[in-house]
């Protein structure tokens, strides 16, 4: 009891309603109750609730108690209390403020606030002062110490021996406590919790005991630890699967009604699940030696990164793949509110930090966009600028002619997305990078922008920085991105290092071909037959989580997006040793089914290997030039387009005039306007759009003639040149060939698109407003190329000689590979070049595909080498360690020996395939053990290698025999055959098509 003496009072806020210009507006009224008064409006309380429950059946009374948390939990049938409990502490929390500090110790006080909750007085509960960022704040940092405890207890709860043997009850020892529970399994509404003196908190022993707390601090409910492990269990594989949908399926277990404070408390105990989760994954790969800076993208991928001594040299160590994706966008703070979550989500080796991308923002700066030739006059074109100047990855190249048709195309597409963007969205998207495996490398949050060049220009670096020489980088823009690394800091280094940059298969169709025959994956020495699309795959997947983490806090977003990633990187995992079988297999197929074809289609030729050679060579030369103008007098190509002008004008003029004219009558008499009742402007009427066009053109006629004398007086023309003079056939020839070349490129442009729309309307993926949208505009290209047609068609005649003309039904059926830029050659040498022949053509392509396949079989004996030697050797690391760990009696062992178990199973899957794969009739690699460069100890390399292999007890044997080459093939795991792979093959089979 306090010595101070108790005061017999209390002070309530109520809101009192009030009319105010015809609007209902709530006012505060504060009044002073004395210890009588508050026993009197209690009672008044109670009797104006028993009024308003009058009537009510037993049933809607006992329902009424439930939802206010009223009565016992055992009561009635054992219905759950601990909704209207949760609200108070969570739902409602922000209603309360704490008690002042003279009156902690007042009884008489706390006794008061208590009666007056009790009444059910909800308006007039206290409003708590404090803002969400607070609130959120003091959680955290109230969780924060005890994360460690936290995790002790979690790991001797999970992986520690259990302490009864069953029989008797249990005592109830002094220091336990009874709580309310959410158990999905059990379904019980309450648990009892056991704590002893040495306990630290409640939280602490919630843990112990199988449940977690919604709050650090006397807690009014817990979830069991088995429930939030179900909830993460069901995002691993369901990232769309939210945290709200799991709440309502508590409840529909439960037969209580769902209510939305539930999703408030389910979540931030989640996310301390999560965080304890990581927590025990450090301290497992600290066991393992495995928390270095860099190891996971060192040793995730054994295929890429556990080179071996003596192993055949790959001209590329690596290939990986960067783009960014906007799916996973995060909204901006609206109004100029205060963000409540301030938290910055640091504990993940996958994001670059915003300071060390930011290092790169001054790298490049942002250029105008490029104009298209076939672009409306005054139009202008948005390009991939960011704030304050900062480029995209296309502003640091030059402006090489091969690049620039990518370069415009690139910005045109980017341009689009950021006009709807950056208003509303803080974080924009991801910008990734991948191994050609798929495991992820490195993500960057893109902030208020595109794809700007710091994105990648991070990467680039830290991929020098960790990943060695000779790197092979995809990207959409790579023909582009490699002038821009040349020219950023990183340039020298980069070249230094013979890395390289290249376009994706799937993207590589939409570039110029001269850029194709340079950078496009077929062309690529050493590639094999990887497309390096693998991060639209990974983004196919990671679009699950846009609905989850839209609208989360810029921490639970972050948190959500790496949980993703690293299960994505472990589904990888299981699926590498399918993936090497499944290109194996491809490329020995290709190897066998063409090679014949390829032999039969050069000896009917009667051409060469070398000739082959030697053809791509000059087909590549060839492209790199063509469209290449030659240099002209741009002044007199100006003086010949004004003579033209000039003279369409003039026969334009002449035939309004003759057509003005031909309205007077042939007996035309002059009549005084005083002396006739004709109206002037009822009869100027009929004439006015005549005498109006006529003067038009008079006047542009006249501005056009002003131009023309200029223009002979400053180029010293004595004699107006004429349609027949020498000077006016060459620069009119020169003009008809533009013309030509515009015209085409807007066909190709057209057509290339109307490609693209008819794959993507037949998708199975695509969403039914998408197909509808894509409908539309296919309806509409397909007039349009139409009429590009007959535009092409008229500037085709106008040469001299004649081009061919196109048809509908033609151009339906071309590629957009190579036909449209060898019509652009209008010296007809083409035709006289062997290349150019469609048989050549093909047997050309044929011979790239197989030679492609060899280089697949090369890279895929390396790597299933590789990946039997980690797996070798990361079974004797398991043994040590756990080993160890027995010996020093930790209380890590278990959760060590889960964690082996699991990677156990799956390398012994990997080891029956890989004997699959040894098996085969034209494996032509060597599975024996090899040793790590750069490790001490020497690798066994006896007879050993299936007993490391064997899963762990427990666990379902993986036979030698038990997997069929059919039951590998048909797996998808990698979507070797999925839309993109389709698409691909279906656009590399086009110039297949249009040449038959």
């Amino acid at each position: 009891m306090s010595s101070r003496r108790a005061s017999r009072r209390v002070r309530v806020s109520a809101p009192v309603h009030g009319i105010r210009q015809s609007k209902v507006v709530k006012v505060r009224q504060e009044k002073v109750y004395r210890t009588q008064a508050i026993t009197l409006e209690n009672k008044r309380a109670l009797e104006r609730q028993e009024a308003l429950t009058a009537g009510l059946d037993a049933e809607s009374l006992r329902i009424l108690a439930e939802m206010r948390g009223e009565g016992s939990s055992q009561a009635n049938d054992g219905a759950p209390q601990h909704m209207a409990v949760d609200e108070e502490h969570t739902g409602n929390e922000s209603d309360w403020v704490p008690v002042p500090d003279e009156h902690d110790d007042d009884t008489a006080f706390i006794h008061a606030l208590r009666d007056i909750e009790g009444s059910r007085w909800k308006s007039r509960w206290y409003k708590d002062a404090r803002t969400w960022r607070q609130r959120v704040q003091n959680l955290d940092e109230n969780w924060r110490p005890l994360i460690p405890d936290l995790v002790d207890a979690y790991i001797a709860w999970r992986y520690g021996q259990s302490g009864s043997s069953g029989g008797d009850e249990p005592v109830r020892g002094l220091y336990d406590f009874d709580i309310n529970v959410f158990d999905i399994y059990s379904l019980a509404s309450t648990a009892t919790v056991s704590r002893d003196a040495d306990t630290k908190s409640a939280a602490v022993a919630l843990v112990a005991s199988g449940y977690l707390g919604i709050t650090p601090f006397s807690p009014s409910l817990a979830v069991s630890i088995k429930t939030l492990e179900l909830l993460r269990s069901i995002r691993l594989f369901k990232a769309s699967f939210s945290v709200e949908a799991f709440g309502k399926l508590l409840c529909h277990y439960y037969m209580i009604p769902y209510r939305r404070h539930l999703r408030t408390a389910l979540a931030s105990t989640f996310e301390v699940y999560l965080t304890i989760q990581r927590a025990v994954k450090k301290r497992i790969l600290g066991a393992l030696g495995r928390d270095g800076p860099n190891w996971r993208v060192l040793n995730a991928c054994p295929a890429c990164g556990y080179e071996l001594e003596g192993e055949p040299p790959l001209r590329w160590s690596r290939m990986l793949c960067i783009d960014g994706n906007n799916s996973l966008k995060w909204l901006a703070q609206i109004g100029g509110r205060a963000r409540g979550d301030t938290r910055v989500f640091q504990d993940s080796d996958y994001y670059l930090s915003e300071d060390f991308v930011n290092g790169y923002a001054d790298e490049v700066k942002t250029n105008r966009p490029l104009p298209s030739d076939d672009a409306p006059m005054g139009e202008e074109e948005s390009g991939g600028a960011g704030e304050e100047g900062e480029g995209d990855p296309t502003d640091g190249a030059s402006s090489d002619a091969t690049v620039t048709p990518c370069t415009r195309n690139w910005k045109a597409a980017a341009s689009e997305d950021k006009k709807r963007m950056w208003g509303i969205f803080e974080e924009t998207g991801i910008f990734a990078s991948a191994c050609r495996h798929g495991f992820i490398a490195w993500l960057a949050d893109m902030v208020r922008s595109g794809e700007l060049a710091k994105y990648p220009l991070a990467i680039v670096s830290k991929i020098m920085e960790v990943l060695g020489d000779q790197i092979l980088l995809g990207y959409d823009i790579g023909c582009t991105f490699e002038g821009t690394i040349c020219r950023s800091s990183l340039g020298s280094e980069w070249q230094r290092r013979r890395s390289r940059c290249c376009v994706n298969a799937f993207h590589g169709y939409t570039h110029n071909y001269a850029c194709q025959t340079q950078n496009h994956p077929n062309v690529v020495d050493g590639m094999g037959l990887e497309d390096l699309e693998t991060l639209e795959r990974i983004f196919s997947g990671s679009n699950a989580l846009a609905p989850i983490t839209r609208y989360a806090s810029a921490y639970r977003r972050r948190v959500f997006i790496d949980e993703y990633f690293q299960q994505w990187d472990d589904e990888k995992y299981a699926a590498l040793s399918t993936m090497i079988y499944q290109n194996y297999v491809q490329a020995i197929e290709i190897i066998k089914t063409e090679s014949v074809a390829l032999v039969d289609a050069m000896r009917s030729l009667g051409i060469t290997r070398p000739d082959l050679e030697s053809w791509y060579e000059d087909e590549r030369r060839y492209f790199q030039t063509l469209g290449e103008e030659s240099p002209w007098d741009v002044h007199a190509v100006a003086y010949v387009e004004s003579l033209q002008e000039l003279r369409r004008v003039r026969g334009l003029l002449d035939n309004a005039s003759n057509r003005f004219l031909s309205t007077a009558p042939s007996n035309y008499q002059f009549l005084q306007p005083s002396s006739t009742p004709v109206d002037y402007y009822t009869e100027t009427s009929r004439t006015r759009k005549l005498e109006t066009e006529r003067r038009y053109l008079s006047e542009k006629y006249e501005a056009l003639l002003r131009d023309v004398v200029a223009m002979e007086v400053r180029l010293d023309i004595a004699n107006r040149w004429q349609p027949g003079d020498p000077e006016y056939v060459a620069a009119s020839q020169y003009l008809a060939t533009r013309k030509y070349h515009i015209a085409l490129n807007n066909l190709q442009r057209l057509v290339i698109q109307r490609l693209f729309e008819l794959h993507k309307l037949n998708l199975s993926q695509t969403a039914y407003r998408i197909r509808t949208h894509v409908a539309k505009s296919l309806q509409a290209r397909c007039q349009a190329i139409r009429n590009a047609v007959q535009v092409y068609n008229t500037a085709a005649t106008a040469l001299d000689p004649p081009r061919p003309t196109l048809d509908w039904s033609k151009v339906s059926h071309y590629s957009f590979l190579d036909e449209f830029n060898l019509l652009h050659d209008t010296n007809n040498d083409v035709r006289e070049k062997p290349w150019a022949r469609p048989a050549i053509r093909e047997t050309m392509k044929q011979a790239r595909r197989i030679d492609r396949a060899r280089e697949e079989l090369i890279r895929c004996n390396v790597e299933a080498r590789r990946l039997r030697t980690s797996i070798h050797d990361e079974d004797s690391l398991f043994t040590t360690t756990l080993a160890k760990l027995r010996d020093e009696k930790s209380p890590l062992f278990e959760a060590v020996n889960v964690f082996c178990q699991r990677r156990r199973n799956v390398n012994a899957l990997h080891i029956a395939r890989l004997q699959q794969l040894e098996r085969l009739e034209d494996f032509s690699g060597d599975l024996s053990l090899g040793r790590r460069k750069g490790s001490l100890a020497a690798t066994a390399t006896s007879s050993d290698s299936t007993a490391s292999a064997q899963p762990s007890s427990g666990s379902p044997a993986v036979a030698r025999n038990e997997l069929d080459d059919e039951d590998i093939l048909e797996e998808d795991e990698d979507d070797i055959e999925g839309d993109i792979g389709g698409l691909v093959e279906y656009l590399s089979n086009l110039s297949v098509l249009s040449s038959s």
